[in-house]
């Protein structure tokens, strides 16, 4: 067996390094589109890919050699899952590469947010001095709620745990982890207690629009909400909608429902988003640093099996 790595994404020189200690030979194509990878993947064994383009069943199809595909990142929902256990295809990802970036950014977004430094930055530039307008709220003694206790759950828990905050969490998919950075509670104690909501869930069936306008009607307290985990996790109209019934204090959305342009402009929802000053954005960098560039990397390569010869 040829025992080979296609890599069609820009993965840090470390995942090479490890891969070929352990036996494998990595051919490197970070350039390489949908049609190129398609045209030669027949001839691997392995797959790496960030976002690139969906791993699918078509893609699969054409890759009757194919052992493995690695995802250097968190999320797999660009990658057919069922089929692939279907075909005898594992599937490795890094979610403990880009968890403690992730945590970092959700508190940063959430300070940013709770104490208006997009507002206060760009006023003072336009020469305006509003300090009472300005006033920010305090993470001290609020209830912060999680849903979904994985690697960047935990790590966002973590992070908060020098604030003096009161920690719970909701998983749907695991019982008895709490632990003294969260507690474990039902959806139905995160609803009725939660003053900050963060997401960290992947994106599946279930949790597609999760947050949506009837989500949010059920919450007791008027929120912060933070979304770092996948844009369709996320009604974006319905956050806005939430916003001006006052359900919603601001929210800090790393990740949106459509992401890249030409195609976010499109979206009816853009226009409105782009008005308010309550949302704080970035484009899809929670765990994306120059650390963990490298850490997934490193982490998705000790992953692989060691090739054994025969």
């Amino acid at each position: 067996m040829k025992n080979n790595i296609l890599i069609v994404d820009d993965l840090h020189p470390s995942y090479m390094e490890i891969a070929g200690a352990k036996g494998y030979t990595c051919d490197y194509h970070p350039d390489y589109k949908l049609a190129d990878a398609l045209a030669v993947i027949a001839d691997y064994e392995g797959l790496a890919i960030r976002s690139k383009f969906e791993v699918d069943k078509a893609f699969m199809d054409a890759a009757p050699n194919l052992r493995f595909i690695t995802r250097a990142g968190a999320g797999i929902d660009n990658i057919d899952g069922d089929y692939a256990a279907q075909k005898g295809i594992e599937i490795y990802n890094a979610p403990e590469g880009n968890s403690d970036a992730v945590g970092e950014h959700a508190v940063g977004m959430l300070l940013a947010l709770m104490n208006k430094f997009n507002i206060g930055n760009l006023e003072v530039r336009d020469g305006k001095w509003l300090r009472e307008e300005n006033r920010g709220y305090e993470l001290k003694g609020r209830t912060v709620g999680i849903i979904g206790y994985g690697h960047m759950g935990q790590s966002f828990a973590r992070k908060l745990s020098g604030f003096e905050v009161n920690v719970i969490a909701y998983d749907k998919y695991k019982t008895g982890f709490s632990d003294k950075y969260a507690r474990e509670v039902s959806m139905e104690e995160i609803v009725k207690h939660s003053d900050i909501l963060s997401l960290h869930v992947p994106l599946t069936a279930e949790t597609q629009y999760l947050a949506n306008d009837e989500y949010f009607f059920h919450f007791k307290k008027s929120i912060f909400f933070i979304n770092t985990s996948r844009g369709k996790t996320a009604k974006v109209r319905s956050v806005l909608n939430a916003i001006e019934q006052g359900k919603i204090i601001g929210a800090a959305l790393d990740v949106l429902e459509v992401e890249k342009f030409p195609a976010l402009g499109e979206q009816e929802w853009y226009a409105d988003l782009c008005k308010t000053n309550k949302v704080i954005l970035t484009p899809h960098v929670a765990g994306w640093t120059f650390e963990s560039y490298r850490k997934i990397s490193e982490v998705l390569a000790g992953k692989l099996p060691f090739v054994v010869h025969s």
